[in-house]
């Protein structure tokens, strides 16, 4: 859903503003990683208050036959759910509708029922019990105006003054289908199939899900579009939008089809200058099919469409198969279009998964940057993305079951986490394989084991796993479930052709995530001007590498390609003054004090040590003539004491009895 996109992106438009194109939206402990992941992985959570009766029966169809306009929330009609009893036995069907909705009635089986409702819940009572494994169809009239205001409203409405046109729209996700039709608000249970009947006055075309199967004249300058899915579809993707719409039609042919096609169905205001706009802009969403085809595999409802709504909502959301945006932005159209992949065919299984969702989408997003826009763009997306992510030290991409609230949407949908973390962990995933075929296989046996139904992360992760043979259990409980990134110092020298490096971490988050066992590119820049990468693994705060040099250095640079998510506090030549700072901690080890020798310390040095997972312990300034320091209060183990010299740190080893 790229309207949280866009909104949650403030922080960072003030910097996109300014490059004047229509690209860019941007803005260790030893423990079992198995049970660490299964103890979080809630698949049947349901993250709300929710009456138990709503898990007592499996949705098969629903069937929404609406009157809506595009210049007012008012809508009515009729609702019909086909279900399924799952629980041994049914007494009382319950849905979900907000209580400024009418109920005009209620019919289970074509019978007229009574019902009550309790907290923006349905509960109807059956006059006979029905055993498991029985159908049944409940209809709903009812009719009303849904609250309006707020970003995450279920039904909006806006003037467009530029083109002179009112347009309502819906948005559903999380929890808001409830505020416009009765509904059950749980992912897992996919409605196998829908219908949307959407009645409005002539004028106007009405967009939603699937194929316009049939378009209906009607008395009193009337039109009923029939609309149809037989695709499975997640509560939150069910849409329309109204407006005075005029159908620019276009098609897209993956390699796949073998020269069939598949319709890319847009709905845009009807003025002749909105296509002249828009046009060229659109007609990108057909190289982008093309593209994610290729990589994810075959767009996922083919036989039905793809399309587009324009409207006025913040940015655009990924209703399935006709998403609903206000502009037509590379980065807008790739992150919904991959929605269709990452959401709607494989949809998060509880919201505290919303990662399989959105991480991957605004992943999409970079992918058209990178291979679609080309140039500068790619470089300056994860650029600014880096920025983004390190702008604050914590926060985890995991959303806790207990941070799942209904006014706790924007945490869910925390752009610098969900999002841009999220993206940035897939692109480091893909520099740990190294091999953009077995990465791009991975997303496509995900979408083949859990097509048309849900995934959690732990889901992702077996994938990730037994697809590439790897075990990436220990990168997922750093970069999923931790918080923060690392932060490295490197000083390095050169002597009789040995260039040395020290490479010291240390953690944004330490009380979170104290260390994070990596691997990161590091390019030596040679005076000839050429330049070799190495890729240091780094397994302990600090770690000490050799490379055997035979021409000059000119320096070295930390993932200047931004592939891993990091900050660089420093990277110091310290080759002229190797000599006069070899300094030695004596004794070592020790009990109770240890002296710095080799170096005379002045009153603006500073002293810190690091316990072995990089944890700062104390940090205190160096007195003159004093290099004996008190560490009778370590307890046992590996440290690291670091002298910051005005132009360079040096770090040395020690151990406490």
């Amino acid at each position: 859903m790229l309207s949280k996109y866009y909104l949650l992106i403030f922080n960072i438009i003030c910097v996109l503003h300014l490059i004047g194109q229509d690209h860019l939206l941007i803005p260790s402990e030893n423990y079992c990683s198995h049970v660490r992941m299964a103890h979080k992985s809630t698949f049947h959570s349901t993250d709300i208050d929710q009456t138990p009766l709503l898990f007592n029966y499996d949705v098969k169809f629903y069937h929404l036959d609406l009157n809506v306009e595009n210049n007012t929330t008012f809508l009515s009609g009729s609702v019909t759910i086909l279900a399924e009893v799952t629980s041994q036995q049914l007494d009382t069907f319950a849905v979900e509708l907000i209580d400024e909705m009418i109920i005009d009635s209620i019919y289970v089986n074509s019978v007229i029922h009574p019902f009550y409702r309790e907290s923006d819940e349905v509960f109807i009572p059956l006059t006979e019990t029905l055993p498991q494994s029985s159908n049944l169809s409940v209809k709903f009239y009812y009719h009303g105006n849904p609250p309006v205001g707020g970003f995450f409203s279920g039904v909006n409405i806006d003037y467009d003054s530029l083109w002179n046109k009112s347009v309502v729209w819906t948005l559903s996700e999380p929890f808001n289908a409830r505020q416009w039709w009765p509904v059950k608000q749980v992912l897992y249970d996919k409605a196998d199939s829908v219908w949307v009947f959407l009645t409005t006055s002539n004028e106007n075309l009405a967009g939603t899900n699937g194929i316009l199967e049939n378009v209906v004249p009607l008395p009193n300058n009337k039109t009923r579009f029939e609309w149809k899915s037989n695709s499975p579809i997640a509560y939150y993707l069910i849409s329309y939008a109204v407006a005075d719409y005029q159908d620019y039609s276009i098609y897209a042919k993956p390699s796949q089809m073998n020269g069939d096609s598949i319709l890319v169905q847009n709905f845009i205001y009807d003025d002749p200058g909105c296509l002249n706009i828009y046009k060229e802009r659109i007609d990108r969403t057909v190289p982008m099919i093309e593209l994610f085809s290729d990589l994810y595999s075959l767009y996922p409802f083919y036989e039905e469409k793809y399309g587009h709504c324009l409207a006025s909502i913040s940015g655009g959301m990924e209703h399935q198969t006709m998403t609903t945006l206000n502009d037509f932005g590379l980065g807008l159209v790739a992150h919904e279009l991959a929605h269709m992949w990452f959401g709607d065919n494989v949809t998060c299984a509880t919201w505290s998964d919303i990662w399989v969702n959105e991480g991957f989408a605004t992943y999409s997003d970079y992918l058209a940057h990178e291979i679609i826009a080309g140039d500068h763009w790619p470089a300056l997306w994860m650029k600014l993305a880096h920025n983004y992510v390190i702008s604050e030290p914590g926060g985890s991409i995991y959303v806790p079951p207990e941070e799942v609230e209904y006014d706790s949407v924007l945490r869910i949908f925390s752009s610098r986490l969900t999002y841009y973390k999220g993206a940035i962990m897939l692109h480091m995933i893909r520099y740990e394989l190294n091999d953009d075929d077995l990465f791009f296989q991975v997303f496509k046996d995900y979408q083949q084991i859990f097509k048309d139904s849900v995934a959690t992360s732990f889901d992702f992760l077996n994938v990730l796993n037994e697809t590439t043979g790897k075990d990436f259990n220990l990168f997922f409980d750093q970069w999923f479930f931790g918080e923060g990134y690392p932060i490295y110092t490197l000083d390095y020298s050169i002597n009789d052709g040995i260039l040395e490096i020290h490479s010291t971490q240390t953690a944004s988050k330490p009380e979170a995530t104290p260390f994070f066992d990596m691997r990161y590119p590091l390019f030596i820049y040679f005076n000839d001007e050429s330049d070799t990468v190495i890729h240091i693994s780094q397994k302990q705060p600090l770690e000490t590498i050799t490379v055997n040099v035979s021409k000059g250095v000119d320096s070295i640079r930390l993932d200047p390609g931004n592939w891993v998510l990091k900050k660089v506090d420093g990277i110091n030549n310290i080759t002229s003054s190797i000599l006069k700072d070899n300094i030695i901690i004596v004794p070592n080890p020790a009990s109770d004090f240890i002296t710095i020798s080799g170096l005379e310390l002045s009153g603006t040095d500073l002293i810190s040590i690091f316990n072995n997972t990089g944890t700062r312990i104390s940090k205190t300034m160096a007195v003159v003539g004093k290099n004996k320091i008190n560490i009778t209060h370590l307890s046992s183990g590996l440290y690291f004491i670091q002298v910051e010299l005005p132009k360079r740190k040096i770090l040395k080893k020690f151990i406490k009895h």
